[in-house]
Order: C-alpha cells, then structure tokens, then sequence
C-alpha cells in the first residue's frame, strides 16, 4: 500500500514538473526562431495589401509567421516622430531583418542601425535619399525595391486628365489611407487617380502605377534571401517594371463619367 502511494506521489511530481516545463519550452521554441522587424508610417488598418504580399514572398521562401517565423510590427500612426523610437526598439530587440515601408521608415531604421539588414519599399531615387550608395550596388546594410512613384503620378495625371481636364492630385499622405480616401472622393464625387491597383479594386476610379501585394512580395522574398545568409550590399535594388492601368466601371458610373474607349483599350485590368 504504501509503496503505492509512493509511485502516485511520483507520477503526480513528474507530471507536474512536465506541465511547469511546457511554457519555458513554448517560450524557448518562440526564441529560437527568426524574428524580422516590420516599420511603418501608417497604421495596421491601411496595411492589408503590404502585409499581403509581404507574407507572400516570406512564404515563398519558406518561411511562414506563427510556424517558423515572427514578425515584431511597429506602426508609428500617420506620426512621422514617432519613427525614431519604433525602429530604436526593433534594433534593441535584435531582429534578424527590418522590413521599412516607405521613406520615412527607411530613413529611420538606417539611422538606427548599421549591422541589422533592412529591407525598403520606397517611392522615390534611393540613392538620392542617401539609403544606398547605388542601385546595382546597395552597398552597407540596406536594398529593397524603388517603385519610382514620382514619375507614376507625372504619368497618371495625365491619364487622369483624359477624363477630367481640370484635375490635380497627388500626396504621400494619402498613401495609408486607402479605405477613407474612397469613402471621401465618392461622398464628394471626385475623380480620383490613384498610384496602385488595391485602391481601384476597394472602390476608386482609376489607376496606373504597381501593385502593393506584387511589389511587397518581392520584398518578401528579399528579405527570405537575407534570412538565409545573403547580404542586403550583394543584392541589387529591385526596380518596378510592371505598371498595369486599372479602370472601375461601377465607380465612373457612380461619378457620371463616360470612359474613353482609348482608355479601355489600354487598361490591363477593367473592374465592371
């Protein structure tokens, strides 16, 4: 009996030094896997399609978020101040890559640190915004992917101009705010051009530019490329070649818009 007693008293020990054991293993497991950085200006509501096509590229590579990989966000809320302290604290927390979406990220995270690599989508020259010392040649700890969105608008305004001949537009501000710039331009009635297909396809009228997820999963797949040993100076920055001219047909006849069939003919994609 008492022997008995002794082997239940001995289970229930084992058992429970086990069970205390499960969380310092879930937590050891969590540690060892690779933790990337993501930073930007706006806020989760506005991200869906970088964050989209950036799981994309990652899973791509082999790496998925939860399963072997974690990803630390940092959105600074439309408050470019706020960009310094977000990308300081991904530097302290020592992860492996920083994936900088847009400019002001990428500036901020080159400030904070020389050795984490960092993978930017930006807008403008890279090597004019003093993130890389060339395109074919990133040089340092940075490279990523240039979409070039200033000469873009250039070319969608004058699209825009075809439908309407008084038009102007264009703003990074607007960037990340996609669902609330719809929601204004149609309560207002305003034809809007847009810079990526994602606004057209949530409701705007037209654009003529790159698409986000296409664009963020290539720098999925870079920063995948770095996970795995390669280093931001030997990969060149990616140059966005594809522009594709999207049309909404239900959103120009809301707006009272007739569209062009020059227009039509050139568009890639028409949302009926």
């Amino acid at each position: 009996m008492a022997s008995h007693i002794g082997r239940r008293k001995f289970l229930a020990t084992l058992l429970g030094g086990a069970a205390a054991a499960w969380p310092l293993a879930a937590r050891a497991q969590r540690a060892a896997l690779p933790v990337i950085g993501y930073l930007n200006y706006g806020s989760p509501e506005s991200d869906t399609p970088r964050l989209t096509g950036l799981r994309r590229g990652l899973n791509q590579s082999g790496y998925v978020e939860g399963r072997n990989l974690v990803i630390e966000y940092r959105w600074a809320g439309n408050q470019a101040d706020r960009l310094p302290a977000s990308a300081a604290d991904l530097v302290q927390l020592r992860v492996a890559v920083i994936v900088a979406a847009g400019a002001l990220p990428a500036l901020a995270a080159k400030a904070a640190t020389t050795s984490i690599p960092i993978v930017f989508l930006v807008g403008a020259d890279p090597t004019q915004l003093g993130l890389v010392a060339s395109l074919n040649r990133p040089g340092g700890n940075l490279t990523g992917v240039n979409v070039f969105v200033g000469e873009l608008g250039a070319k969608g305004l004058a699209l825009l101009h075809e439908l309407v001949p008084s038009a102007t537009w264009g703003d990074i501000f607007f960037n990340n705010r996609i669902e609330r710039l719809i929601e204004l331009a149609a309560r207002h009635a305003i034809p809007t051009m847009y810079l990526s297909r994602e606004f057209v396809a949530a409701g705007g009228l037209i654009s003529y530019g790159i698409s986000l997820i296409e664009q963020y999963r290539q720098v999925g797949l870079y920063t995948g490329r770095i996970l795995k040993g390669e280093k931001p100076a030997d990969l060149p920055v990616i140059q966005a070649t594809k522009l594709e001219l999207t049309i909404n047909l239900k959103t120009a006849k809301a707006l009272g818009l007739q569209i062009p069939d020059r227009l039509l003919a050139l568009a890639d994609e028409v949302i009926e």
